[in-house]
């Protein structure tokens, strides 16, 4: 019999707080003593997360077993999507490539194969753990998607799980988000909701209190807390949404100017994380020539679809402006699909990614990368030589290609398998498969040292112990999130659904509620 207790976090819409939301609870649970693990049975995302094993996972669900202090498996998100245009995505099944699937496709001819795989996952998680926060997608209204749905109503019903609804305020139209969802549930997923969570509120709560009531006695589900907005949290964001949060302006009151280039199919943004905790650094999106500016660094991140996004490059005038920068002395720092960019040619032969074949890059570096059908997952381990100072780094690598260099290149990365990467003599033009790069905080000390001596700045010495901040950001989530949610009725009601459910399966306990 299932030891876990579970509990779903569903949302009105996208981007409503979901993933840390489940962090926050996950982080609860862990303190108060419950082995926990997080649970999203589909994810679709572009920013990955490497597990131990070498396997592909929604990033999110990595931060919340991090938070939760376990072990990420593939278990805890079995099925990534992870879209690459024209309305195909890569399927990515525990942890590893499936296919290339369009979306009608993968709704009509992959749906049984992935409720048998969710099945399976929840039922190693729910034998090892005791409880189990499994987070939603998007909306469970979605009425148009909902007969053939892997990742809300479905997942709570196979799992016999209660839900906590969330609503973003901030987004206005709380309430009536909240009404639209409840009401258009079937009525045995309605009785599944026990609650629900206002999120990202500015204010004094007090004059919320009128329209709290009226929802309790409108909707007869109780409002089991008002979260406020929280700033600065240092948790890493996963959906693409949230890059519309980041300004494109330059801020002339911090020493260092850093413009990431944002092209359509951007990935694994999270990498760039740490130079917004330092003190000196202005980091900004820009996605266009005009918006770059002046900057002293420019980074290029990874692609889920390189070919595509460096076309992006080269017709939105960014290749151009990206070269005048590098032989201005600026520093351009690309990582994974942004490395590939910096080279002579990218090749799609297979169309792994692209139905464009081939493309030029920048330049940069005398090479040439080849996409290829057989991605890349692992944990890495290695030395880099920078300005005399060897330094030992972690990160991870995930990338579809293979990268030739077409004369004798100085590494970046010295890893006992194989050098990787690229730097130029005067260490101003770095590419390098290694992501994760930045979280080093003795690489990122000395390179943004070098940037500022460029600039006749004097060094910054102590720079910011970033997994230190990041443990301190998952306690200041779970107190926030604990002084303002009723966790001890949402403990009595996971507790009394589990035990009512026991027994019995997802629509039977919805059946005799509804009776």
């Amino acid at each position: 019999m299932s030891k876990a207790i579970p509990i779903m976090i569903q949302g009105t819409h996208s981007d409503a707080g979901k993933s840390a939301i489940v962090s926050a609870l996950c982080r609860i649970f862990a303190q108060d003593g419950y082995l926990t693990a997080p649970f999203k049975s589909q994810n679709m995302a572009l920013n990955s997360y490497i597990t131990v094993d070498g396997k592909e996972i929604g990033r999110a669900q990595g931060v919340q077993a991090e938070a939760a202090g376990t072990t990420a498996t593939t278990d805890m998100n079995p099925i990534l999507i992870k879209p690459s245009g024209s309305y195909k995505s890569q399927i990515v099944v525990h942890g590893k490539v499936y296919k290339n699937m369009k979306a009608g496709d993968y709704r009509t001819s992959f749906y049984d194969q992935g409720i048998k795989l969710i099945e399976e996952s929840y039922t190693r998680l729910k034998n090892n753990f005791e409880r189990i926060v499994i987070e939603g997608a998007g909306s469970p209204a979605e009425i148009n998607l909902n007969d053939r749905e892997l990742v809300n109503m479905r997942v709570a019903r196979m799992t016999n799980s209660p839900v906590i609804l969330v609503g973003d305020i901030e987004k206005g139209g709380v309430f009536a988000s909240l009404v639209g969802t409840l009401q258009l549930l079937e009525k045995q997923d309605r009785h599944r909701v026990i609650g629900v969570i206002i999120n990202k509120f500015r204010g004094d709560v007090s004059l919320l209190e009128p329209g709290l009531s009226w929802f309790e006695e409108y909707t007869g589900v109780p409002i089991l807390g008002v979260i406020p907005y929280i700033d600065n949290l240092m948790i890493e964001a996963e959906d693409s949404v949230v890059l519309s949060q980041y300004t494109s302006k330059e801020d002339t009151s911090k020493d260092i100017d850093i413009a990431v280039i944002r092209y359509p199919f951007i990935s694994n943004f999270t990498d760039i994380d740490p130079f917004f905790e330092e003190l000196d650094c202005h980091v900004r999106f820009v996605k266009s020539a005009e918006e770059i500016g002046n900057p002293d660094i420019v980074i290029l991140l990874g692609s889920k679809n390189t070919i595509k996004d460096m076309v992006f490059l080269h017709n939105s005038g960014l290749a151009n402006r990206i070269l005048e920068l590098a032989q201005e002395g600026k520093f351009i720092f690309g990582i994974c699909g942004g490395y590939q960019m910096l080279g002579n040619d990218i090749e799609d032969r297979m169309g792994v990614e692209s139905s464009r074949q081939k493309t030029s890059g920048l330049g940069l570096i005398p090479m040439k990368t080849s996409i290829k059908a057989k991605k890349t997952t692992t944990l890495s381990e290695g030395l880099v030589t920078y300005k005399g100072k060897d330094m030992s780094v972690k990160g991870y690598e995930i990338h579809m290609g293979e990268s030739d260099y077409e004369k004798a290149c100085d590494p970046f990365v010295q890893i006992k398998e194989k050098n990787d990467g690229f730097m130029s003599k005067d260490n101003k033009i770095i590419g390098t498969y290694f992501h994760g790069i930045f979280h080093n905080d003795l690489f990122r000390e000395v390179f943004i040292n070098e940037v500022r001596a460029n600039k006749g700045l004097n060094p910054i010495i102590e720079r910011v112990d970033f997994s230190k901040k990041r443990e301190e950001a998952f306690d200041r989530l779970a107190k926030v999130v604990r002084e303002n949610i009723q966790l001890d009725e949402i403990y009595r009601k996971m507790d009394e659904y589990h035990q009512q459910s026991k027994g019995t399966k997802g629509y039977e306990v919805a059946n005799e509620r509804d009776n």
